[in-house]
């Protein structure tokens, strides 16, 4: 499991960020035109005033038109798709699992703290902690693909994409010196499935879904899932 001491050894071993581009990313997505992932919706108040202050304090570093609401991601699911050729889609069988295994784990509502800023290659995050390890206990039940970036599971919350190479040392004395809220603590009750468009870098994110952790229910609040018995994608 690693703490913020390894997330920012890892971010310094590489001299430079990774540079983000705005493209129709069409040899990732062939056409298919929604991903999904499995995520916590920490769209709230206080922490939206923390990514805003964090966006403000990286000014000039950020690639423009990021608009992802405040999120944890749980699992990077694929593609909404049945199409058999692909290995990286998220098909009914998936989702199937995914709420099968939802319901063996009967992982219960848990507190969260989101506190400090750091960073991956790609994008700077807010570090988030639970005392009971729920977040990975769901990482680790949910269907996934890998990100690329980082093997080990780091729960955050994404501030935005770096819009070129900065050197990484100069990135890290910026974050070191952001001007730190107070932790935010929140109790999770529920977890979502949510989708994007694939392609737009950083559009917004819909949700498909709810999974309450209480009393084990899904919930749906899209109808393109909305089936009682089965599941049908496209």
């Amino acid at each position: 499991m690693a703490d913020l001491f390894d997330v920012r050894k890892r971010f310094l071993e590489n001299p430079y960020t990774i540079k983000n581009v705005r493209q129709d990313f069409s040899a990732w997505h062939q056409g298919r035109p929604h991903f999904a992932l499995w995520a916590i919706d920490v769209d709230f108040s206080a922490v939206r005033q923390q990514v805003q202050a964090a966006n403000q304090h990286l000014a000039g570093l950020l690639l423009d038109g990021y608009c992802r609401q405040p999120h944890i991601t749980l699992g990077i699911s694929g593609f909404l798709s049945n199409q058999s050729q692909y290995a990286d889609n998220y098909s009914a069988s998936d989702l199937e699992a995914d709420i099968s295994a939802l319901e063996s784990a009967c992982i219960r509502p848990f507190e969260i703290e989101i506190g400090s800023l750091a960073s991956f290659s790609s994008a700077p995050f807010f570090h988030v902690h639970d005392s009971g390890n729920s977040l990975h206990a769901l990482h680790k039940i949910l269907h996934s693909i890998s990100d690329g970036e980082h093997a080990e599971y780091v729960p955050h919350v994404t501030v935005g994409l770096y819009s070129d190479t900065w050197g990484t040392e100069m990135v890290d004395h910026r974050l070191h010196v952001f001007s730190q809220g107070s932790m935010i603590r929140r109790s999770i009750s529920r977890i979502s499935l949510m989708r994007y468009n694939a392609s737009e870098i950083g559009g917004s994110l819909l949700t498909i879904a709810d999974y309450d952790l209480q009393h084990g229910v899904l919930q749906w609040r899209q109808p393109l899932l909305a089936m009682p018995d089965r599941f049908t994608l496209s």
